[in-house]
């Protein structure tokens, strides 16, 4: 090996000892850093939706396409509705990470403390849409039950045949609450909880007088029935008396026209009352799936719709659960600022790190002053160590026999020559050797003048 390559992995190794431990506890912090931090999400997340060809199973859809786009597999759960997902939420063996609900469809009067407790491991990400209960009936089951007279009371729904909602969703307990204000007893009437495919099905041949839905408006079997001919909209014409006696229901209107404008469907604006539609998250949702689902809520609903304008959606306004950190950082600053210029996956990296990455250099920092004294020393340390054995022969002047101190001289000669050194401390080493020849030459004074 030529000696210059030789001195030049010499000293490299010199620096590598010197300056190792620090890098190795470098190393150390980083990785406990990373491991506590978490800062890589799973590729994989299970969203609970609702009823095939409802509105929650189409959003779910468009939520799983956007989350591909960042390497994250969406697998969607096909539940009856908001009830039975809040359900799988409050339930960690049940695998399901996040999930669509809807206001006032988890309150039950079974198990309320304990739904109370497991509710402190959710988090909301936001309302995302209203989901207006829409309450439709067969003209001619208003003719031939209320003898012409207009359906303008859920109390005249005495002796009706209404579905309430599939079980599992959110509309019986919505239409219990209803009943319960207009104090109707719910004996009076045939209430059914149908599939909502089978609902509709004997809804439309005359089975049923009526049926409930608490959706929005994107649901297939909403559009279908506004459109179907024979079936109306009733209209809560007290909306507004609603929305006082329950925090989770708004009054909006469906616009005259709205669904059909050349038709003019519907024919005059239909007053409805509407809780809200939230994605829910169990408390231990990776921080970077939640930045990713709300931002995808923004994309997915902030449009304009029936019941709101561009922007209205999603928002952290009327939540029922404490509103996850991360989607409160989203409604208030936006999407993180790397994302805008860097690959997700390095963004949310350097995002979740920065402040720890920092803490580190900061500790680094004045541990880094001692490695040059460290390095110096080792240097040094090289050099100097030949000095104690270079006085032990000179102090044996006299008492040890000169051939003895002689060949101890040249013994350490010849291993001081094999010493090597960066050129900045060469000087150092030349030193050594000149004081080795200083002894030498006074050994060799000493015997050719034995009198000294």
């Amino acid at each position: 090996m030529p000696k210059v390559l030789r001195n030049t992995l010499l000293s490299f190794r010199d620096v590598l000892a010197t300056a190792g431990p620090f890098v190795f506890l470098t190393l150390v912090l980083l990785v406990v850093a990373y491991w506590f931090l978490d800062p890589t999400p799973p590729r994989k997340v299970v969203l609970a939706t609702g009823v095939d060809q409802g509105a929650y199973a189409e959003f779910g859809k468009r939520y799983a396409e956007y989350l591909k786009g960042y390497g994250i597999q969406v697998e969607l759960r096909t539940t009856h509705g908001a009830a039975e997902n809040l359900k799988l939420l409050r339930d960690p063996a049940s695998g399901v990470d996040i999930a669509f609900t809807q206001g006032g469809a988890g309150e039950s009067r079974k198990n309320a403390a304990a739904n109370a407790l497991a509710d402190e491991d959710l988090n909301s990400l936001g309302s995302l849409f209203f989901e207006p209960v829409w309450l439709f009936y067969r003209e001619d089951s208003a003719q031939r039950l209320l003898k012409g007279t207009p359906l303008t009371s859920l109390a005249q729904l005495q002796g009706w045949k209404v579905d309430a909602g599939a079980r599992g969703s959110g509309a019986p307990n919505l239409m219990r609450k209803l009943l319960d204000a207009n104090h109707i007893d719910p004996t009076s009437m045939t209430l059914s909880r149908e599939e909502q495919t089978d609902a509709v099905v004997k809804f439309l041949a005359g089975d049923i007088d009526a049926i409930v839905f608490a959706s929005a408006p994107e649901a297939l079997m909403v559009q279908m029935l506004l459109q179907t001919p024979g079936v109306k909209l009733f209209d809560f014409a007290q909306a507004d008396a609603y929305s006082r006696r329950f925090a989770f229901l708004t009054p909006v209107t469906l616009p005259r026209g709205v669904v059909d404008l050349a038709g003019d469907v519907p024919s005059n604006d239909v007053r409805l009352i509407a809780p809200t539609a939230t994605l829910v998250a169990r408390d231990d949702l990776h921080p970077a799936l939640i930045q990713l689902f709300v931002q995808a809520a923004a994309k997915i609903h902030g449009p304009a719709g029936w019941f709101q304008r561009k922007g209205d959606f999603p928002n952290a306004r009327g939540t029922e659960r404490p509103l996850a950190p991360e989607a409160q950082r989203f409604y208030t600053s936006g999407a993180p600022l790397l994302q805008r210029y860097l690959p997700f996956w390095l963004a949310n990296l350097i995002d979740r790190m920065w402040v720890v990455l920092v803490s580190i250099v900061a500790i680094l920092i004045p541990l880094s002053r001692v490695v040059p004294p460290l390095y110096q020393f080792r240097i040094r340390s090289r050099i100097f160590r030949w000095y104690g054995q270079l006085r032990a022969v000179e102090d044996g002047q006299g008492v040890r026999p000169n051939d003895e101190l002689r060949s101890e001289l040249d013994k350490i000669e010849s291993r001081v020559g094999n010493v090597t050194v960066p050129l900045s401390y060469a000087d150092e080493l030349y030193s050594l050797r000149s004081h080795i020849n200083m002894v030498r030459r006074r050994l060799d004074s000493a015997e050719r003048d034995p009198t000294g």
